[in-house]
């Protein structure tokens, strides 16, 4: 840790109301300070491109079909790049990692530029291109992740990890409806060369940070064999693996998303179907955000697993909710309790990553959180999609709702070591 950093002086306890908002102790650190503050750009930017994407092929196509298509190319490069990236994370300087994979980034994202203002209008090129996207994004996520636990202390950790979740939340919420504006103004091609240039500054931002080589040995490989090492550690570590699964069970029966253009249409279509299809896609990341803006409320937190316990039972109890409402704002306001509570569950078990993993093998751990953080959601629509068809939307939702509620209790009582963990 730089100079800098070692001569922080330690913050003064918070008293009044403000001890409730955003816990901000992190900030105070001169080099997390840098990597959070590119992420309030990228986030944005990162949704032009999310937006742009599926936008242009339905363009060329005019069939959602293609859309879905495109996201499952990215979907495998993901996967496989997120593992192999957590190794590469765990063997050379994670600061050098992030400014190869950040500019990889910023060159698809010119790519993408290129091919929309030539009016190339190929599909194959687009899914090509996002391919590639994911694949840096893939190798780029675990190193990111896993150089928080060398910038801030860990009784820092799970304030660090609210920050970064809650900025990343508003870009879910703000860079859509930014895209949405910005299209009819600038035009889409404009969208890829405006994420490019976001994504320059991070590159600046990144370059200013310290050397983040691996500490101790530092000749480490990162194939097969390493990336075997990491589920091996997994499996040795109980309340690692415990972190994960419970992340599936929230996310893999709890997540509703799937039925919520049905659940707009034949439930709350007296409202308008836009405008119910639209709350219940932001619902989740507003309350997210508010979970992430009044983060101190529960940050400082020691007790890390009965926080993950209780967050995901809250989501499955709030998921249950929004299933049995017939009101659209009733369950408009069960999806935002959800989103704060997906917000909690997010900053403690990537506090838990950061904290129960050894340094060397911190990006290994960064890498499977960011295929089972992907690929969770996605499995969650097809199980969510197939039972909605099969016993209806809300039937679907409130049953997945309880089912989170039960494994999660079950998981807890029968496996004791995360309910232990604290730091």
């Amino acid at each position: 840790m730089d100079t800098e950093e070692q001569q922080t002086p330690p913050a003064r306890p918070r008293r009044g109301p403000r001890r409730w908002t955003m816990d901000t102790r992190p900030l105070r650190r001169p080099a997390y300070r840098r990597l959070w503050s590119s992420t309030i750009v990228t986030a944005i930017g990162s949704q032009l491109t999310a937006v742009a994407v599926p936008k242009q092929i339905y363009d060329i196509t005019g069939s959602s079909a293609w859309v879905g298509y495109a996201s499952l190319a990215g979907l495998l490069p993901l996967v496989v790049f997120a593992l192999w990236g957590g190794a590469v994370a765990d063997s050379m300087d994670r600061r050098r990692l992030l400014l190869i994979t950040n500019s990889g980034i910023a060159v698809t994202s010119v790519l993408f530029w290129l091919q929309a203002v030539s009016g190339l209008d190929s599909v194959p090129v687009l899914m090509l291109l996002l391919a590639a996207q994911q694949a840096f994004f893939g190798l780029n996520s675990p190193a990111r992740n896993a150089s928080i636990a060398r910038l801030v202390p860990a009784d820092e950790l799970a304030a660090a990890n609210a920050l970064g979740s809650t900025v990343m939340q508003t870009g879910l919420v703000a860079g859509p409806l930014l895209a949405g504006a910005l299209i009819p103004v600038i035009g889409l091609p404009e969208l890829y060369l405006l994420d490019a240039l976001a994504l320059c500054v991070t590159v600046w931002a990144v370059h200013r940070l310290p050397a983040l080589p691996p500490l101790g040995e530092t000749k480490r490989r990162a194939g097969v064999r390493e990336i075997g090492a990491g589920f091996r550690y997994i499996a040795l570590h109980k309340v690692l693996l415990l972190s994960f699964l419970a992340d599936v069970i929230a996310m893999v029966l709890g997540m509703p998303r799937a039925l919520f253009p049905q659940l707009a249409a034949e439930t709350y279509g007296s409202y308008g179907e836009g405008l119910a299809l639209g709350l219940l896609f932001a619902a989740i990341p507003v309350g997210a955000v508010l979970g992430g803006l009044f983060s101190g409320t529960f940050s400082r937190a020691r007790r890390h697993g009965w926080m993950v316990i209780g967050a995901v039972v809250a989501w499955g109890l709030a998921i249950a909710g929004f299933g049995l409402s017939r009101s659209l704002w009733v369950a408009v306001a069960f999806l935002i309790a959800a989103g704060v509570a997906d917000m909690v569950s997010m900053v403690f078990r990537g506090a838990i990553l950061l904290s129960a993993a050894t340094d060397e093998m911190r990006g290994r751990m960064q890498g499977v959180f960011t295929v089972v953080v992907a690929g969770g959601p996605r499995l969650a629509d097809v199980l969510h999609g197939t039972a909605g068809s099969a016993f209806g939307a809300r039937q679907a939702v409130a049953g997945g709702g309880l089912l989170v509620v039960a494994a999660m209790l079950v998981l807890a009582l029968t496996v004791p070591a995360l309910r232990r963990y604290r730091v």
